[in-house]
């Protein structure tokens, strides 16, 4: 079972604040304790009876279904010969404190268990979103669609990469032609130049003659 409890600074004032109702008699520290109390439970104030003994001295407290709870005061405990000592009282009047939270008002305190344990139950569930096949084949052509454009992308990619790498080297290749093109000497053929000096003899000996 869980049980809900006060943090332990809380929890340390209250036993002090009991400690000193029972050392002095301040009813305004055991007031203390108890408004502590219900108020982080959130309870009503129980109404408190102080006897000497109860049931001839077998009953340390008592507590009742309307809220009312019987204690012996320290006055009368302290002569008691069973129970006598300070933490027996300071833990008799935890545990009627206990009784209280959990069996007073019991209607009262069911009633609320009831309310809080359903609500919330009869909100809407949020709706899901259904993928059907048909959904899910055009997501998967999409898919493809897109993938396949990506290819064709990196293959264009490529193939400008190779091109303009032919180009580098074609423009390479002409300037180094055009240079030992250019580097090379004009060649003159002796055919030519034999035709030329028999021309011109032959013109020789024809002005000779008709001279």
């Amino acid at each position: 079972m869980r049980m809900l409890l006060p943090p332990i600074d809380r929890r340390r004032e209250m036993d002090r604040n009991l400690v000193v109702f029972f050392r002095d008699h301040s009813l305004i520290a055991f007031r203390r304790t108890i408004a502590d109390f219900c108020r982080y439970y959130h309870l009503r104030r129980p109404r408190f009876e102080w006897y000497e003994y109860i049931d001839w001295g077998k009953t340390a407290g008592k507590t009742f279904e309307d809220g009312r709870i019987h204690l012996v005061h320290p006055e009368n405990w302290k002569r008691g010969r069973i129970y006598n000592s300070e933490r027996m009282w300071v833990q008799m009047v935890y545990h009627e404190l206990a009784h209280y939270l959990f069996w007073t008002d019991a209607e009262t305190k069911a009633e609320t268990f009831t309310r809080r344990m359903v609500r919330g139950l009869r909100r809407t569930p949020r709706r899901t979103r259904v993928v059907t096949a048909k959904s899910t084949g055009s997501a998967a052509k999409t898919a493809r669609a897109s993938s396949a454009r990506n290819a064709s992308t990196n293959r264009g990619a490529a193939r400008g990469t190779r091109q303009n790498r032919a180009n580098t080297r074609g423009t390479r290749g002409g300037v180094a032609t055009t240079i030992r093109a250019s580097a090379r000497k004009p060649r003159t053929s002796t055919r030519g130049r034999r035709r030329k000096t028999i021309v011109r003899a032959n013109r020789r000996i024809g002005r000779h003659a008709h001279g």
